[in-house]
């Protein structure tokens, strides 16, 4: 077959055409994976099967603030790690943390009425202790309606119920947190997912924001609509002052039918191998697709800087402050810093109406797949990991690979030209992730970062005993030498005048991460970072799938779009490649929907970048097949047609499809499209070529 001559982008073009091809294919017929054979395991995932719930689409904020849930400290409470500056980058003053100052006084009073995943201050006292609701307390407070599939669950306050699997939860009566986020009586019911790749959910009664009204009255008016006479009876016996009511439902979604339809991954809501001990089957709540964990299997652990933290940010945000809070959330692998942003979002979502968030981690994405850089705009809370919630974001640039360290260049300029796009005018509260490379060029990064950003606010995570990187305090700003940026350079004369500009001022505060394995990556099944990645990355795919339940349907069977060769252009960024082997290369994998800021033609041949380019990107396809005869590209895509028909340019880049996308494809007897086992890996060259841009040895900085 011959090809045309490839064709390198500089030129303008006429307007794409993306049609869909509506083939004749009928769907083939997929059967479900089988189940481990472990009688435990295979209970567990029979009970998990659930109908489809839509979640209504109702206001969830209430104009009232909500009272917090606080903790105790002992007298000799040790000297704070929050380090204040002298003034705050945006004109307020910072927090003083000691007991005996008059803002500690004010910051006490004033965080009653901040909520945040059960955040405790340091100034207040809770004489009751979490109790895990597990065994024969889980019978006398739950009761389950087989006929509506659903089940009402008693909580009083400070009880707690830490699970795996999935539901939807409803507040009927009362009020419960969860991961930060306050459900109260009358909003909409939410997603929970708590699957094995993560820590595992905890919802926590709360105590009720009116102590004034007959509970046993309200109660029996709730109750009729959920439950059958006897089971309401047994459950009033149960309810107090402090009492909540919530309802939980089964949910199936597309993403969790996807999920499951894979061997390796039907079982990652359930208990894993080192739980399973520990799992709670016998309960009403069994049924519904969640499983009870006993006390022994810890939930969500905060340390005593951790919650400090976050009450110290949310009320700031909370606060009167010059413009909008900018925080930035730093530290090494593994310590919590996705933990703590999705926590931190929550409990500001308590208050406001949206949450931006800036996406700086190449490797650990939360709201897309890998390799991407995003400006997001948050309105709903985050209950479950990254893989549950990926949401389009306002504005994203593909960068094409799980680290920065091949072309740091890029990297900040990507970052700067998301910020340089989000509204100056827009007062809404900014969280900034960081990569958890805190060494060498990787802290030159995080240097440059807080000083191209307005930030008011450093969170700087650990675990404790071990410096992974220097504190980035104000002060240290000032000499630190970033990868772009340098320290102001202080003549003679400036030492006496006030000419030049004051240093960059921020509060900055420190969090030690105590929970079991802070500072190690996780080894289980679903827990490694390669394995998190590739769920982000089936969870988009899922969106090929059918709204409606029925079978999963392979590559082969999605219907695509054809998309001229002449009018998007084609580029790999991660490596070099000849243009002879570009289509060999990019045929059966993932690129990057993209939109140039310049047309794109060409007189007949495809159009081949030759660099890699900051470009707005619209979201991800698969690459079906190339007809070289027609000059066509096949592409499988779940973005709107709409926006379809702005794109002009497809990139490559090292984020691959999961193997098991390719290897699972039903409806063949032979050989299964794009798996080939005719290649050799000894064959010298036959690996790809990684280049490197710009990464001299901080040794051989001076040889030059």
């Amino acid at each position: 077959m011959k090809s045309h001559k490839p064709t390198h982008v500089k030129v303008h073009a006429k307007s794409q055409k993306w049609k869909d091809v509506r083939g004749k294919r009928s769907r083939p017929p997929i059967t479900s994976s089988e189940l481990n054979s472990s009688p435990v395991v295979a209970r567990m995932a029979v009970e998990h099967k659930a109908t489809q719930k839509k979640k209504p689409n109702v206001k969830r904020l209430k104009s009232k603030a909500k009272p917090v849930s606080v903790s105790k400290t002992k007298t000799n409470t040790p000297q704070s790690v929050i380090q204040k500056p002298h003034t705050q980058a945006n004109g307020s003053s910072a927090f003083k943390m000691d007991n005996d100052s008059n803002d500690s006084l004010d910051w006490k009073e004033y965080s009653l009425s901040i909520h945040g995943n059960g955040v405790k201050t340091s100034g207040e006292i809770d004489d009751v202790e979490p109790v895990r609701l597990e065994g024969a307390s889980l019978h006398n407070c739950a009761e389950r309606d087989d006929r509506q599939n659903h089940a009402v669950l008693i909580m009083q306050k400070n009880q707690t119920l830490c699970f795996r699997g999935k539901c939807h939860l409803t507040c009927l009566y009362g009020r419960v947190e969860v991961m930060g986020f306050t459900i109260e009586e009358g909003q909409q019911s939410y997603p929970l997912f708590s699957p094995a790749s993560h820590c595992p959910l905890t919802i926590r009664a709360l105590e009720s924001s009116d102590q004034t009204r007959d509970d046993k009255t309200e109660a029996s008016s709730i109750l009729p609509k959920y439950l059958p006479s006897a089971s309401r009876k047994k459950l009033l016996k149960s309810v107090t002052s402090n009492s909540s009511i919530i309802l939980l439902e089964p949910m199936e979604t597309p993403l969790t039918r996807f999920l499951s339809s894979f061997t390796d991954l039907s079982e990652l809501f359930c208990p894993p191998v080192n739980e399973l001990m520990s799992a709670v089957l016998d309960t009403p709540l069994n049924g519904l697709g969640m499983i009870p964990l006993v006390a022994a299997i810890e939930g969500l652990k905060m340390s005593k800087t951790y919650r400090e933290a976050l009450n110290m940010v949310v009320g700031a945000c909370r606060g009167d402050m010059d413009g909008c809070a900018v925080i930035l959330v730093c530290g090494s692998k593994n310590v919590g810093k996705s933990t703590f942003i999705r926590t931190l979002i929550n409990a500001l979502l308590n208050h406001t109406a949206s949450v931006d968030y800036l996406e700086g981690d190449l490797g650990q994405t939360e709201f897309t797949p890998a390799g991407c850089l995003c400006l997001s705009t948050v309105t709903e809370p985050l209950l479950g990991p990254p893989f549950t919630h990926q949401i389009p974001p306002e504005h994203m640039i593909y960068f094409g690979h799980t680290s920065c360290d091949t072309d740091l260049e890029r990297y900040l300029e990507s970052l700067k030209t998301l910020w340089r796009r989000r509204s100056p005018s827009k007062e809404t509260t900014v969280v900034i992730n960081t990569m958890g490379w805190v060494k060498g060029f990787g802290f030159q990064l995080l240097v440059d970062m807080i000083r191209f950003f307005p930030v008011s606010h450093v969170v700087q995570l650990g675990h404790s005993g071990v410096n992974q990187c220097p504190a980035v305090t104000p002060e240290f700003l000032r000499t630190a030498h970033g990868h772009q940026t340098h320290p102001p350079a202080v003549t003679a004369l400036d030492e006496f005048t006030e000419s030049h500009s004051p240093p960059k001022s921020y509060t900055h505060v420190i969090v030690k991460s105590e929970f079991q394995g802070a500072g190690k990556q996780g080894t289980a099944k679903h827990q490694r970072t390669n394995e998190l990645r590739e769920l982000s990355l089936m969870a988009y795919l899922s969106q090929l799938q059918s709204p409606d339940p029925g079978p999963i349907r392979s590559l082969h069977s999605l219907t695509p779009y054809q998309v001229p060769q002449a009018a998007v252009a084609l580029g790999v960024i991660h490596c070099e490649v000849v243009p002879t082997h570009m289509f060999y290369a990019a045929n059966a994998s993932l690129v990057a929907l993209c939109c140039l800021g310049e047309k794109v033609s060409s007189k007949g041949g495809p159009v081949l970048l030759s660099q890699a380019p900051i470009c707005p990107c619209v979201g991800f396809g698969v690459l079906r097949g190339i007809d070289m005869a027609r000059g066509l590209y096949f592409l499988l895509t779940p973005v709107n047609p709409t926006v379809l028909r702005k794109v002009n340019c497809l990139l490559l880049g090292a984020i691959s499809l999961p193997s098991c996308i390719l290897t699972t494809q039903s409806g063949f007897d032979g050989e299964m499209p794009y798996i080939t086992t005719d290649y050799s890996f000894d064959i010298t060259g036959a690996g790809k070529l990684r280049v490197f841009k710009g990464l001299t040895r901080p040794s051989l900085m001076g040889a030059q």
